[in-house]
């Protein structure tokens, strides 16, 4: 399939090349100068409530902050002018099925798109994912961006899939919910190859373009335009099912209603496993990543951190659950922490719990 990276115009990969550069001195060098300044002041807060009042009296916090949104904006209209411009080709290519195809492509024009899922335009995303076949690509160009060129060939999701899901050889089916355009849901295939692997999401124009992309490179996997709350999957039908960067999306609600389906589907003894976000510790840390939250049109982080998933996954009869940190750059799961960074980054942890065997 075409990239679109392979096309760039000169123009195009120079503003490419601006927005990363960007992005990476923002975390690496004003973050830090940022932290400097916090300190200079005294004693660091106990609270993140106090340490955000600190954090914005700052004089470094007006360019950290707006840095921040005007960066993810230029992401966008690059990603966007690059995208529209192949228009015809990229739709082309979506429209090329297979005459015998490996996997699967499954929509519902009557699924139902929640209103906390349309009336925002995640991560500053104009339109959202869901409203055009070509804000799928721009999401997938994009996505590339915002992890600093360390996912290219999706080291991140490989990561996860190699140390944080569970060795199960004879395993038959595996769903990974919000499955987006299919970063998530590729690596589960050479991961558990004797199963059915199944990706659920609720934009179609993903969907069309995760199916395409899996087909070009020979992966049989099944794709659903379906609610992650109810997937519409036959209960108890799936050895493991996973979730990357999904639940922060979601009202508290709709996480729990998540999480109950996902518990639904697992077969007795079959494993959870949803990467997500978790606060550090650290209150300067978590106010950023508060503020980052709002900044970039995710109104819903707040209800990932006011949950509490580990009684939800037992009021859904799960055991065993527990939140462990994730080094996204060459660990993978980490249990003893996110180490030492002074760059600004993503606080992932993984999501983990067992349904018990009957």
């Amino acid at each position: 399939m075409l990239d679109i990276e392979d096309r760039l115009t000169l123009d195009e990969r120079s503003a490419v090349d601006f927005v990363l550069g960007l992005r990476k001195r923002w975390a690496d060098t004003v973050y830090p100068a940022l932290t400097r300044e916090y300190a200079a002041t005294g004693e660091p807060a106990d609270t993140i409530a106090d340490a955000g009042a600190t954090l914005r009296d700052l004089p470094l916090y007006p360019w950290f902050s707006h840095l921040e949104r005007v960066q993810q904006k230029m992401l966008w209209k690059t990603a966007g002018e690059a995208v529209l411009g192949r228009r015809d080709q990229l739709a082309a290519q979506l429209a090329e099925v297979p005459a015998q195809p490996l996997g699967a492509l499954t929509l519902d024009p009557d699924v139902d798109l929640p209103a906390w899922y349309t009336d925002y335009d995640i991560h500053i995303q104009p339109g959202g994912f869901f409203s055009d076949d070509m804000s799928a690509y721009v999401y997938e160009f994009g996505a590339r961006i915002v992890m600093l060129r360390d996912n290219d060939g999706y080291k991140f999701h490989r990561l996860f899939t190699e140390t944080a899901l569970p060795d199960l050889p004879g395993a038959t089916r595996v769903v990974d919910i919000g499955c987006g355009f299919g970063k998530s849901t590729r690596p589960l295939v050479g991961r558990y190859p004797s199963a059915q692997v199944i990706g659920v999401d609720l934009a179609a124009p993903g969907l069309r373009l995760a199916h395409a992309e899996a087909e070009a490179q020979g992966l049989a996997i099944d794709y659903r335009q379906a609610d992650g709350r109810a997937t519409g999957l036959d209960d108890a039908s799936c050895d493991v099912v996973t979730g990357t960067m999904v639940l922060h999306e979601m009202p508290a609600e709709a996480i729990r209603e998540t999480i109950v389906e996902a518990a639904r589907l697992l077969k007795p003894g079959g494993a959870l496993r949803f990467l997500e976000f978790q606060l550090t510790g650290d209150p300067l840390r978590d106010a950023t990543v508060y503020e980052h939250a709002e900044r970039n049109n995710e109104p819903f982080f707040h209800a990932l951190f006011g949950s509490d998933l580990l009684a939800v996954c037992a009021e859904a009869g799960l055991v065993d659950a527990s939140w462990t940190p994730f080094d996204e750059r060459r660990d993978g799961v980490r249990p003893e922490g996110w180490g030492d960074r002074v760059e600004w980054h993503f606080p992932w942890a993984v999501l983990a719990a067992t349904k018990p065997e009957a």
